[in-house]
């Protein structure tokens, strides 16, 4: 299957930007990103806290079959524009990543699609490498396909 998620990773940097193109009127797309009911869904996790204004901040928590929790992240929201962008922290609980911020832009192309494009920046180059080595390509674009799937539902 085609990864419609595509990450760019330079040499020598400590950012990746990240795109999708999405078969989703903007309004929809940015929806996703808001609406914690819709968050739950695509991310497959439970949404503690979505507090979407400036200052604001979210936490996030994913639990096995069994209920344990084998994920929990969180962080600020520093800026936050309707259907254009978000900046946020992101930081996972138990691991040894350090913080990254995250610019979230959404962009309208037509009347029914959008794109999105994150750039996440890490605390080093060292820290992006060590994302890079995990399944997170894999599972982004999984998470996307879910969403696009989702709220083409709405």
């Amino acid at each position: 299957m085609e990864r419609k998620t595509k990450i760019t990773a330079e040499d020598g940097k400590q950012d990746l930007i990240i795109t999708r193109e999405f078969d989703l009127p903007l309004e929809l797309l940015f929806k996703a990103h808001v609406d914690p009911e819709i968050v739950a869904q695509w991310m497959g996790t439970k949404v503690l806290k979505l507090e979407n204004k400036k200052h604001g901040g979210w936490h996030f928590e994913t639990s096995d079959p069994n209920g344990n929790v084998v994920f929990n992240a969180n962080g600020v929201i520093h800026d936050f524009v309707l259907n254009e962008k978000i900046t946020r922290t992101f930081e996972m609980d138990n691991v040894n990543f350090a913080p990254q911020l995250e610019f979230l832009e959404f962009e309208k192309l037509t009347n029914e699609t959008s794109k999105l494009t994150m750039q996440i920046i890490y605390k080093s180059i060292e820290h992006r490498e060590q994302q890079l080595k995990l399944p997170f390509a894999q599972g982004l674009n999984m998470a996307h396909n879910r969403l696009e799937e989702i709220v083409t539902k709405l």
